[in-house]
């Protein structure tokens, strides 16, 4: 496996495989390596000759008082499990190869309707900075697929509509929740909870379930089960931000008329923010 820094080294690179005919899949990461981004990169080693995992932390995608400066860098243990994961390449460029004009004076890609609401509100900008170094990151490597995890649900959906909307020639692949043992689903930011908060975490997981299941037994009064998730996530010592009811193809509010349904949570503990989602068919 080797690591690649700048973006003419890549390309040259790529070229050499798409000679020999190879198939190439990309996994956009920010590193901080964990069971669930490897999954992703061994779902792509299933279909591809050639795995691309890109590392890069996004400052476009962090707000103000988002924790850009604290998002850990663990470029070294990211090699070493990207390497076990069968990985091919990491691309691992520097900010100035990607922005080398800087923030202010880069073009933004912003992707209409499904960036808003749930996330989009609650992040100001966010979408427009993962929209952006995704389609950044598609002309840099020109992949035939990429591999992008259900767990940041709303972000695929983002994803979709960009590559339909400038008719990108690459499949978006979802990947499903990788979770821990009592349900939480991965994130490098479980980093940053203490022992008393990662015990609370699963129940995020747990009310997912309890309103997931109450909607398959026929339930419909959508805001009602929000208010309720809502409250228990309260009382189990959490901060929610969102818990939303809605199409899972359009992520606008759910009717009854509607047969795939997703849930939608967002919380806090102490600091750091958790999001969560779980699918259900009518």
């Amino acid at each position: 496996m080797r690591t690649i820094h700048s973006l003419k080294e890549l390309r040259t690179i790529l070229r050499s495989y798409r000679q020999q005919g190879k198939t190439i899949g990309l996994v956009p990461t920010m590193g901080n390596l964990h069971e669930g981004h490897l999954s992703l990169v061994r779902k792509a080693a299933e279909a591809a000759d050639i795995v691309i995992t890109s590392i890069f932390v996004n400052p476009m995608q962090f707000g103000a008082g988002e924790d850009l400066d604290a998002y850990p860098r663990t470029l070294t243990e990211d090699q070493d499990q990207l390497n076990a994961a069968g990985n091919t390449l990491v691309f691992a460029p520097a900010l100035e190869e990607v922005y080398p004009e800087g923030l202010a004076q880069q073009t933004q890609v912003r992707v209409p309707d499904v960036s808003e609401g749930h996330c989009g509100a609650s992040r100001p900008g966010h979408f427009e900075g993962v929209a952006t170094v995704v389609t950044m990151l598609f002309n840099m490597v020109q992949p035939d697929f990429a591999v992008f995890g259900e767990k940041d649900f709303q972000q695929l959906a983002v994803i979709r509509k960009l590559t339909r909307d400038l008719m990108f020639p690459i499949d978006i692949v979802g990947a499903p929740t990788i979770r821990e043992s009592d349900g939480l689903a991965k994130s490098s930011r479980n980093g940053y909870l203490s022992e008393a908060e990662r015990s609370i975490a699963p129940a995020i997981y747990r009310t997912l379930q309890e309103i997931a299941e109450k909607l398959a037994n026929g339930q419909a009064d959508f805001h009602a089960l929000e208010q309720e998730a809502t409250a228990k996530l309260t009382s189990a010592g959490l901060r929610p931000d969102y818990f939303d009811i809605v199409n899972s193809l359009t992520l606008k509010p759910a009717t009854p008329e509607d047969t795939d349904i997703t849930l939608l949570a967002a919380a806090f503990l102490g600091t750091t923010r958790l999001i969560d989602n779980l699918s259900v068919t009518r």
